[in-house]
């Protein structure tokens, strides 16, 4: 039985990857370099900033010596971009309000830092609904690891059977189904609906009593 649903965030609830893809950019320009959107797109989607300048310096010789300062600017920007441009979003929040309504806790876990998921999660009006906001600063090793998502799972009093992950991208993708939960894979926040979310469960629950 399906008792709890763990959402990633970027691309699940929140349409954010464009507005990290902007500001890791606008960090690095200050220094020469920068990702394209085709690496972006099939390489560095859903990693966390410090595993893509890591990936940068191994593959386009960035100095490792500049991390800490990218970093630290490539969230300042993100964070103007999320008071900017993130609004509450009706569909999302419906969901979240009448799963909650029906007794499923609720959790998100995502490989953003702390202070992006608590901004994000409070401009798009989601924070009430969450019994727990998981980011990379929780975990040793971030998504494709499913460590973030077993304890997410074990916070939750949960066993992985009994979970319902949302995910969009394949890191994401890989360590919602090493966790041993049942995966609900969305191509955009839009699929992030109550109707999508409440066939997925119902769908693990038939596979289960089957």
């Amino acid at each position: 039985m399906i008792k709890a649903v763990i959402f990633d965030m970027d691309g699940v609830l929140i349409e954010a990857k464009e507005w990290h893809y902007d500001a890791l950019n606008r960090a690095l320009q200050l220094f020469g370099y920068e990702i394209t959107r085709v690496e972006h797109l099939t390489t560095y989607d859903g990693l966390p900033t410090r595993k893509k300048l890591e990936m940068l310096s191994l593959q386009h010789d960035l100095p490792r010596g500049l991390h800490a300062f990218i970093n630290e600017m490539k969230q300042q920007y993100t964070a103007e971009l999320v008071h900017a441009l993130c609004k509450p979003r009706f569909v999302n929040e419906f969901a979240l309000s009448k799963l909650k309504s029906e007794g499923y806790k609720l959790a998100v876990a995502s490989n953003s830092i702390r202070m992006t998921v608590e901004l994000m999660m409070s401009k798009a009006g989601l924070t009430k609904y969450l019994d727990r906001m998981l980011s990379n600063e929780d975990v040793v090793e971030a998504k494709p690891s499913p460590e973030i998502y077993l304890k997410a799972i074990s916070l939750l009093g949960c066993k992985p059977e009994e979970c319902l992950i949302v995910e969009d991208n394949e890191n994401g993708i890989r360590a919602a189904r090493a966790s041993g939960a049942q995966v609900l894979v969305v191509n955009d926040v839009l699929e992030t609906n109550y109707t999508n979310i409440s066939e997925a469960i119902h769908k693990a629950q038939e596979v289960r009593v089957a």
